[in-house]
């Protein structure tokens, strides 16, 4: 098992969702079920925490977990667990170090634009 989380875009915008319980934004993403590939559980959980469905285009590896690139389809069944909110640069309030976002979200867009480099 391990973590995944998705960077996921609709045109030039990602999506990100709102985590009270850290006090800021973050991709969607989450803990790994037994059984479940890094691009089954990104679904899952993109799904259940921003109520959208992903096609999912690439997947890396971060060594402390695995992330995706991907489009955002259509809304989902799923009412979402958190808020959502598209972006086009990264905002201030994040729950986790820019630096990590900074190498990934230009992987994710090289992805979903076809210029595909390493994570």
């Amino acid at each position: 098992m391990g973590t995944v989380y998705t960077v996921g875009f609709s045109g030039h915008r990602f999506l990100m969702v709102f985590n009270d319980k850290r006090g800021g934004w973050e991709m969607p993403g989450g803990k790994m079920e037994p059984g479940e590939t890094p691009e089954e559980a990104a679904v899952r959980e993109f799904r259940e925490e921003a109520g959208y469905d992903v096609r999912i285009l690439g997947t890396g590896c971060l060594g402390h977990c695995h992330v995706c690139a991907a489009i955002v389809l259509d809304r989902s069944d799923n009412a979402p667990e958190m808020i959502t909110g598209f972006f086009s640069e990264i905002p201030n309030e994040i729950c986790f170090e820019m630096k990590e976002y900074d190498t990934v979200v230009p992987w994710a867009r090289s992805i979903v634009t076809g210029r595909a480099d390493s994570p």
